[in-house]
């Protein structure tokens, strides 16, 4: 055997992971990790984003790539590959997509049934809603390692009929200029029981609510397990998980389980409220608790002006 050539254990496979979650807001920060299982020395690394080598080696440092700040165009599907020895040896790792949405997009993707899971067979509306002109937008999506249009594409609108599990993937709103804009995650189950929850992101002080959902009768079940991370957060009666005011420690991968069946997984993401939109009355109501003397004096000098007007007449 040639001394330039590395024997790799056929259990080497390179794996990606994300920390410290796959749905960010733009500006946050997040790092993938490629890991070699088998072997962990003597590894270099390239990573793809939809299939496209990233040659902006400098976000990259062994097995990880960090963007700092996250921007809307970072959303996508993310492989890293690993490679050793002379001649090279091969390791290419699943897929992990990540999903940066605008602190307020002027484009969002509408769905209807509004949920993140949804049954096979059942229909699904997917519609890309613009505040001036949705013309121009087209719904996209990322499944099974293909990126394609939506099915069934009328404008800016697409229909599935009859949902399968090859339709589970991630769904996003594209420009004719390839500005891509809103993307969510969609999930189907050929089982009997999914977990409703928002398809957006929950707004920091709001309530979350979660069902349990069965096939036949497509409502509530009332007895029903809830599951935040692997542990149990609550066993529920009424059919309903509620969590208020919802905070940033409340993120995280839920699934329901009841006799009839259990759930997919389901990432629940937490977006902090705006801080920066204060409005005049906002501004009034800070002023007059800070001053209680300020409406009074703002009356006097009323007075005094129409006082002083009534005298020069």
């Amino acid at each position: 055997v040639s001394p330039s050539v590395s024997l790799v254990s056929a259990e080497a496979q390179a794996a990606v992971r994300v920390s410290p979650q796959p749905w960010l807001t733009e500006g946050d920060s997040v790092t993938l990790i490629c890991e070699v299982t088998g072997s962990s020395t003597g590894w270099t690394f390239s990573w793809f984003r939809d299939d496209d080598r990233l040659s902006d080696s400098s976000r990259g440092a062994g097995g990880s790539y960090t963007l700092s700040p996250a921007a809307l165009q970072h959303t996508g599907v993310y492989t890293c590959r690993a490679e050793r020895g002379r001649p090279a040896y091969y390791s290419n790792s699943n897929t992990q997509t990540l999903w940066i949405t605008g602190v307020s997009p002027s484009v969002s993707l509408v769905v209807s049934p509004s949920r993140s899971q949804h049954f096979s067979s059942d229909s699904l509306s997917l519609s890309c809603e613009d505040q001036s002109n949705s013309a121009g937008w087209t719904v996209r999506r990322y499944t099974d390692r293909n990126t394609e249009d939506c099915s069934k594409q009328t404008g800016s609108s697409c229909r599935i009929v009859s949902l399968s599990t090859s339709d589970s993937g991630v769904y996003w709103c594209q420009s004719e200029s390839g500005e891509k804009r809103h993307p969510l995650n969609i999930t189907v189950h050929d089982g009997d029981v999914i977990l409703e929850s928002s398809v957006d992101p929950v707004i920091e002080g709001d309530t979350l609510t979660l069902h349990c959902l069965h096939r036949s009768t497509n409502s509530p079940i009332l007895r029903a397990d809830f599951y935040k991370d692997g542990s149990l957060v609550q066993n529920q009666t009424t059919g309903e998980m509620n969590i208020t005011p919802v905070s940033k420690s409340h993120e995280g991968l839920y699934y329901c389980k009841t006799e009839r069946g259990q759930s997919l997984h389901s990432w629940i993401s937490v977006r902090v409220s705006g801080s920066g939109q204060i409005s005049v009355f906002n501004i009034l109501s800070f002023l007059l608790a800070a001053c209680p003397y300020l409406l009074a004096t703002v009356v006097l000098l009323f007075k005094c002006y129409r006082a002083r007007g009534k005298t020069s007449v």
